[in-house]
């Protein structure tokens, strides 16, 4: 029975590294389906892992800042802090390997791997600058002016109209601001007429005409009450109702730090008691408005809920531009181009030719060094492969992971980790065997040493990984991202793969007999007799040189001190060493 123990566990240990390539095979075979059909699972393309803008190209989408009639340019600390914030939105969208800098002095140039989506840019370009007004009129809205471009009426038509409120406004709901001449523009007002240079510079403290999303209604709204710098947390969900049940529809729900809550709690205290329009109250996103929800109850705790059409996608969206706060700057798209790779394919057959090359000299050595046991070096290699591509399959499938030239590194790099592994845990073996031990019992003794060195070094890794993907941006993320991934595939390898078939092996007549081609042969290993808490050199009669040499070598350093306490000293006479007790 306790022959076939381990085999038993090694079974076990590899029938649970079966289950793991199969639910990676399904879940990335699901992700395809999901994504582009059966045909696309059929052609293979979504079982290709995707290349970073490096490799393949991208888009590159330069921002040109909108700076109102009267304003200065931004400054340097503006742009290097709208960089900053576009730096997150991307990272938290899932697009990896972009790279986001200043041009000059004005425009922010953002790169991205392939074909960004219409969501992706509206995410990128709009400023996020969120705010709260009340509502003082709305009406229908046309989205074009009738007649010829000369009808729609121009500043100068109002200019004979009273501007300034006829008594002074005591809130944000007060009619007052409804001067003549607001209600005359709010009259002439189409949909078309929204833009970014007219609405997301608008001024906080002044009444603002502008339309929903949907250019449905147009509106005329009040000096905004609550900004969105008070947002401490933003995250999308579904809606629920009073029970529990979901509603199916996608919101975003806000947090407000201590000054937003009090703000928001006097703002639906005051709109809660009117009726009519002035009820409602407006979320306006970079001078549009996204929803204007009424006022059904007094909102104290601080986290109010926006709903509308929104779907999964935009909801995040919004929750990931409320959450990194607005730009300090509104954007514009200047242009919009392909571009294409910095690097190419000669790059990456570069890279991963340096990868074959790699891959060929750690098998040579293990042949060279043990021999038939290098076959579970390669078999290792090839299931950590196996796993990591598949790791990276899902992640590029799921989170838009791409592999640049420095995640390929980062590969690279890995085979002499999990390569070291492997190392470990055979010299431990060994030095069972040269201690005497059998090989089933060398096994698992070698298998309880090598693993704390394979953890710790493992641990260092991975820590190391962490700090730089947390600490990095760009394709040196990349780098730490797979160094990270390879870390954990070693370690699963080595615990469901390498030892379990060093427990089968160690069953098979060629290995524990010692073969010469085995890399497991006592005698070549130079083991020695262990027995009653000493240690004997081996006889060496008879031997070869090179295995005297290579017992020598691979002593312990305790044999080593027993050699020489037990071996001859210097040539000479000799007294004889008293002892106690009775002679033998």
């Amino acid at each position: 029975m306790a022959k076939t123990t381990p085999v038993k566990r090694a079974v076990r240990s590899l029938v649970w590294l079966l289950v793991i390539l199969g639910v990676l095979v399904g879940v990335n075979a699901l992700q395809a389906l999901i994504d582009g059909g059966p045909k696309a699972i059929i052609a293979g393309q979504t079982w290709v892992p995707k290349l970073g803008l490096d490799l393949e190209g991208g888009t590159e989408i330069i921002l040109q800042p909108v700076v109102a009639k009267g304003q200065s340019a931004p400054t340097a600390d503006q742009l290097n802090q709208a960089v900053s914030i576009i730096r997150e939105r991307v990272n938290a969208s899932g697009l990896s390997e972009t790279e986001i800098s200043t041009q000059g002095s004005q425009n922010v140039v953002v790169s991205i791997p392939g074909v960004p989506s219409q969501s992706t840019i509206n995410s990128i370009e709009e400023s996020a600058k969120l705010e709260f007004r009340a509502v003082l009129e709305t009406d229908a809205a046309s989205t074009s002016s009738v007649g010829s471009a000369s009808a729609t009426p121009s500043a100068s038509d109002f200019s004979t109209l009273p501007a300034t409120p006829s008594t002074k406004p005591t809130n944000a709901s007060d009619l007052a601001y409804v001067t003549p001449r607001l209600a005359a523009e709010f009259a002439a007002f189409t949909c078309d007429q929204v833009t970014t240079e007219n609405t997301a510079a608008a001024d906080p403290k002044k009444p603002l005409i502008t339309c929903d999303d949907t250019s449905t209604y147009k509106y005329i709204l009040g000096p905004a009450e609550v900004s969105g710098e008070d947002i401490s947390d933003a995250n999308a969900g579904l809606v629920t109702t009073s029970q529990g049940t979901s509603t199916g529809q996608w919101a975003v729900n806000i947090i407000f730090n201590s000054k937003g809550t009090s703000e928001f709690a006097t703002v639906t205290t005051r709109l809660n008691a009117l009726t009519g329009a002035l009820n409602q109250f407006a979320i306006v996103l970079d001078g549009r408005i996204i929803s204007a929800p009424t006022t059904n109850a007094v909102i104290t705790d601080g986290k109010p809920q926006i709903t509308g059409s929104f779907t999964q996608t935009t909801a995040q969206a919004l929750a990931n531009q409320l959450k990194y706060g607005s730009l300090p700057i509104s954007f514009k798209v200047q242009s919009n181009n392909t571009i294409t790779a910095t690097l190419g394919a000669t790059q990456l057959q570069a890279g991963l030719l340096a990868g074959l090359i790699g891959l060929i000299l750690v098998v040579l050595y293990s042949l060279l060094q043990y021999r038939s046991l290098a076959s579970i070096t390669i078999f290792s290699l090839v299931v950590a492969a196996a796993i990591t591509y598949l790791v990276l399959l899902f992640l590029g499938q799921r989170n838009g992971v791409r592999l640049s030239l420095a995640s390929i590194a980062g590969l690279i790099v890995a085979i002499g980790i999990t390569a070291d592994s492997f190392i470990v845990y055979f010299e431990r073996i060994r030095d069972e065997l040269r201690d005497g031990r059998p090989l089933e019992t060398a096994v698992e003794a070698g298998w309880g040493r090598a693993i704390r060195t394979i953890l710790a070094s493992d641990a260092v890794n991975f820590l190391a990984a962490a700090i730089l993907y947390i600490v990095a941006v760009g394709n040196v993320k990349g780098f730490a991202l797979t160094l990270g991934i390879t870390t954990l595939v070693d370690l699963v390898v080595v615990t469901l793969f390498t030892h379990p078939m060093l427990q089968v092996i160690a069953q098979r007549p060629f290995f524990y007999e010692g073969h010469r081609f085995s890399g497991l042969d006592p005698k070549a290993l130079g083991a020695i007799y262990r027995g009653r808490a000493q240690f004997r050199t081996p006889a060496l009669a008879g031997a070869k040189k090179g295995a005297a040499g290579e017992a020598a070598r691979r002593q312990t350093i305790a044999e080593r001190k027993a050699a020489e306490l037990n071996g001859p000293t210097k040539p000479g006479p000799t007294k004889p060493t008293p002892t106690k007790g009775k002679d033998s």
